[in-house]
């Protein structure tokens, strides 16, 4: 997905449909079966985003080169797991998947033929124009990293000010009267909403800051004295007031591969 923010919402999505519609308890079918449903749920929302780049496979057909997916095999596949999850949205579709399949996940060659319903050497072709594009992609974003993040909005800036100031009444009257809150791993809510911010306050203190995620705004959010987020919350605003935040908090894990920018 690129992101992981819409990465979390996928991964979602497929635990609820695995727990009624699983075939069986068993590893060895579960994992294949998984993979495959959650790479049919984030095709279906890049195409409803409008955001998926196609690539003919006939048009890639003539790049199979078996030696040059060999050498340097190690250093390729590094570079791919250290590349920052938003990267990956960068290449089209089916390299992502392939690149992904391949060099984090360890799947064989014709294991990611039978998942993506391409050919051995489709798979082949797809893999080398990925990796060589995601390379190109890194190379962009070292020479880019000294870029200043822009600064906040006035409406984050003020949420974060009146949460630092546990000034929670202020909060609360910056919420839409429809406010919903989504936290992930429990359904979306709405009628006990308003309740978000007594948590932050009966725990021991938290600070928020500024951040970008994604091309996004988010609120990094720390634990007492930690020097490093323990998770974020993202907002979505109509009409200068808060119509929706989702708050990772009870999923820790997210924030392991969020490449977060302090404002």
């Amino acid at each position: 997905m690129g992101s992981v923010i819409d990465g979390e919402d996928v991964v979602q999505d497929v635990l609820a449909k695995a727990i009624v519609s699983a075939p069986s308890p068993d590893a060895a079918t579960m994992r294949p079966w998984l993979f495959r449903v959650a790479h049919n749920r984030a095709l279906d929302v890049l195409r409803s985003r409008a955001v998926r780049r196609t690539e003919s496979v006939d048009e890639i057909g003539d790049l199979v080169d078996d030696a040059a997916i060999d050498p340097g095999e190690a250093i390729l596949r590094r570079e791919a797991v250290h590349t920052a999850v938003s990267r990956f949205a960068e290449l089209p579709v089916t390299q992502r998947s392939v690149v992904i399949l391949k060099d984090v996940l360890d799947e064989s060659l014709a294991e990611i033929a039978t998942l993506l319903e391409l050919s051995v050497d489709s798979v082949k072709a797809h893999l080398a124009r990925g990796r060589a594009g995601l390379r190109a992609i890194n190379a962009r974003a070292v020479s880019a990293s000294s870029t200043a993040p822009p600064p906040a909005s006035a409406q984050v800036a003020q949420y974060v000010e009146l949460f630092n100031r546990h000034d929670w009444t202020g909060l609360r009257a910056m919420l839409a009267s429809d406010f919903r809150l989504k936290q992930s791993d429990f359904p979306l809510r709405a009628e006990d909403a308003h309740l978000f911010f007594t948590f932050y306050a009966k725990k021991p203190p938290h600070r928020v800051a500024h951040a970008w995620l994604d091309e996004r705004e988010v609120i990094a959010v720390y634990d007492s004295s930690m020097s490093t987020p323990s998770h974020f919350m993202w907002l979505e605003w109509r009409d200068g007031q808060i119509a929706l935040i989702r708050d990772y908090r009870y999923v820790p894990y997210v924030i392991l591969d969020a490449e977060l920018q302090r404002g």
